[in-house]
């Protein structure tokens, strides 16, 4: 089976849709995407995925599978240094995250002293029950760290959501904290990650990722990918994100 995970376009967050280079974006997304031979195409409720899942669901002529669990992840914390501003996860110093070795562990992340009181493993858990039932439709159940390929294929699947909810998600099925995917991965607007499964022992399974937030749709036809989820190249870049 292949997994496309696409992240939403160039984001208006105010009115949680997409900007008019997002709307590019998106279409030139669902020029490629709509070329591939798709079973199920899942989204976030959230209105700027599912206007980016719009685009290929209308040129594939396909309905979008909306999950509750898609949507942005809203596990919340204190940052070090920021008391009393609570904030998502994954734009912490980078002396900061590195500094707490639980972050690096697929299991204990959400144990660090930083998330105690805070929903992120309830967050969690609805993320990886989430996939879990996804997975488990399409024809793999998980067993421990792989997966028993109950209806093994070779179906393509597509999954609207965002960057937060994207890297919980591979991280659980590859064995990866997320705060490692978070900070040290970067899924411009639009782009897109590539999973397969791989049968090397009959009757189970395991995925491996062909590549993580590619924007060659973008690249392809002359449109530079957005900033957003990128922080400045160079301190001295006063233009850029700080």
């Amino acid at each position: 089976m292949r997994i496309i995970i696409a992240r939403h376009g160039d984001p208006d967050y105010e009115h949680d849709s997409l900007t008019a280079k997002g709307d590019v974006e998106a279409k030139y997304l669902a020029k490629e995407l709509s070329k591939l031979k798709v079973k199920k195409i899942y989204s976030s409720p959230l209105g700027r995925a599912k206007r980016t899942a719009s685009f290929t669901a209308d040129k594939l002529k396909m309905d979008l599978d909306v999950r509750s669990w898609l949507q942005e992840f809203p596990g919340k914390c204190e940052k070090p240094n920021r008391q009393g501003i609570v904030e998502y996860c994954w734009d912490w110093l980078p002396a900061d995250w590195t500094a707490e070795p639980l972050f690096y562990d697929k299991d204990k992340w959400v144990d660090a002293p930083a998330f105690e009181g805070t929903n992120i493993r309830e967050e969690w858990d609805k993320v990886r029950s989430g996939m879990d039932e996804l997975l488990a439709e399409n024809g793999y159940v998980r067993d421990g760290l792989v997966y028993r390929a109950e209806r093994p294929n070779d179906d393509t699947i597509l999954i609207f959501c965002h960057l937060g909810v994207e890297a919980v998600m591979v991280g659980y099925m590859l064995g990866i904290s997320p705060m490692v995917l978070w900070h040290g991965f970067v899924p411009a607007p639009s782009s897109v990650t590539e999973i397969v499964t791989e049968e090397r022992v009959e009757g189970i399974a395991n995925f491996r990722t062909k590549y993580y937030g590619s924007t060659f749709h973008l690249y392809k036809n002359g449109e530079d990918p957005s900033f957003a989820a990128r922080f400045c190249e160079l301190y001295t870049n006063y233009d850029e994100r700080h």
